[in-house]
């Protein structure tokens, strides 16, 4: 008899796990009351980089003039608009294929549990009880609202409400300069809005290198953005068409719009958590150990509801860990999540990524460190690009040379970062990264010049 998968929740970590275990003999069960792909992923994650590429495009219509040519970019709303639905839809017609090309039977409807081996289904037509041999949560997350904004839809806005936005704003006010926050403030200011950025620490993106940050920092002066660091925002008011962002340190913020980017709430109300004695933490998340299972045996957690990283990457591969175990395929050479290795990037201009160790964490802790930084103002590539801005930077053990971390400040680095990924993950060291024979010219010989 084969192993009953049963899967509330079709974003990158469901839609994984859905097809990993078929593939592998599961009889699976998709449920998703929603959008298959993922709320978090197709509404969010997709969206906002088509956009940001668009912004991208009219950056280097700019850049262009410096190499000799002159053109006029003019932005269309609407055929922003049919774009990006487009690519939403494509996405999620891909996803559907691919699992019912697997054999998932896919429900859309709401589940819920009723025990630690059941749970029912409402849809339109009905209700349907369902029993499984595993369990997986995979329902995302939602963006978190204060108790102090009001979100009408129009001039206060969730990031979910701005792909595009009914208009391009005039003067964005963009409260909270996390990974969304700055994605945003890049975003709008390429498009054409003035912007104001809430900070309320001193630097924007508050866990992230302060070198990596003082260069988006850098950047989003040049763009006439107005950063208000150490502010805090407590209340929005709205009046016409205009708002304005008061924070805590008497500071205001008046605009046209306000965007909401200060984090996300799991999906976890309505579960049927207490019926099946699964447990939650204080934020409302499902947590699960290395094997992403939580405190009760057969039932699993993945993706933004299971309060790991908030990445579409690590969803994927939470889901693809977690089919393995419920095929019992852990016997084998199996390599659990590293999340202290996940490679992330922020798809700013310039882009940034790291992953592994964070500099200045590592130094707190006092562990030593062998840090080698090297400017793409020096590449040849960046030079023939016209965009020289940023560097690479990669952290080793000055013992063993293996490489621990690093980051990239510049174009490409979202893709750059993959080769610091491997090595980080496989113990690679940095005479490894030296001795390949790269290609000339490319941004990747950057890596081999810091690595040596």
């Amino acid at each position: 008899m084969s192993v009953r998968f049963a899967i509330i929740g079709g974003g990158p970590a469901g839609n994984t796990a859905a097809t990993v275990a078929a593939s592998l003999g599961a009889e699976v069960t998709l449920v998703e009351r929603d959008l298959v792909g993922g709320a978090a992923h197709l509404r969010d994650c997709i969206p906002s980089k088509a956009m940001i590429a668009t912004g991208g495009e009219l950056s280097e219509l700019t850049r262009a003039r410096s190499m000799g040519l002159h053109a006029e970019g003019r932005l269309d709303v609407a055929a922003l608009r049919e774009r990006v639905a487009g690519i939403e839809a494509r996405l999620q017609r891909s996803v559907t294929e691919l699992l019912e090309s697997q054999g998932v039977r896919i429900i859309m409807g709401t589940g819920r549990l009723t025990g630690a081996d059941r749970l029912v289904v409402e849809t339109t037509d009905g209700t349907e009880e369902l029993e499984a041999d595993a369990i997986l949560l995979a329902t995302g997350s939602r963006p978190r609202i204060p108790d102090w904004a009001t979100i009408d839809g129009e001039r206060v806005l969730t990031t979910r409400q701005a792909y595009p936005p009914p208009e391009i704003p005039e003067h964005l006010v963009v409260i909270g300069s996390g990974v969304t926050g700055v994605e945003f403030t890049h975003m709008f200011s390429a498009l054409g809005s003035s912007v104001s950025l809430v900070v309320s620490r001193q630097q924007v993106l508050p866990y992230k290198d302060a070198e990596v940050a003082a260069v988006l920092e850098a950047e989003f002066l040049s763009r006439d953005v107005r950063l208000l660091k150490g502010a805090r925002a407590q209340s929005i008011v709205r009046d016409g068409d205009r708002i304005s962002v008061s924070c805590d340190d008497g500071r205001v913020a008046a605009g046209s719009h306000a965007l909401l980017c200060i984090g996300s709430v799991p999906n976890s109300e309505g579960l049927g958590l207490d019926a099946a004695g699964v447990q939650t933490d204080e934020r409302g998340c499902v947590p699960g150990d290395r094997h992403c299972q939580t405190n009760v045996p057969g039932i699993y957690s993945a993706g933004d509801v299971s309060g790991r990283l908030p990445l579409s990457s690590v969803a994927a591969m939470q889901g693809r860990k977690i089919a393995e175990h419920v095929m019992g395929l852990t016997a084998r050479s199996h390599r659990h999540l590293d999340y202290d290795k996940a490679a992330s990037a922020i798809f700013t201009e310039p882009e940034i990524a790291d992953v592994g160790l964070v500099e200045a964490e590592a130094f707190a802790v006092g562990r030593k460190l062998r840090v080698t930084k090297v400017p793409f103002s020096a590449n040849p590539k960046s030079l023939i690009n016209g965009d020289p801005r940023g560097f690479v930077k990669i952290l080793s053990d000055p013992a063993t040379g293996v490489v621990l971390g690093g980051s990239i400040v510049g174009q490409n680095a979202a893709e750059l970062i993959s080769v610091l990924a491997v090595a980080v993950t496989n113990g690679l060291k940095t005479v490894d990264i030296v001795d390949s024979l790269l290609v000339h010219p490319a941004l990747a010989e950057s890596l081999a010049e810091a690595a040596d």
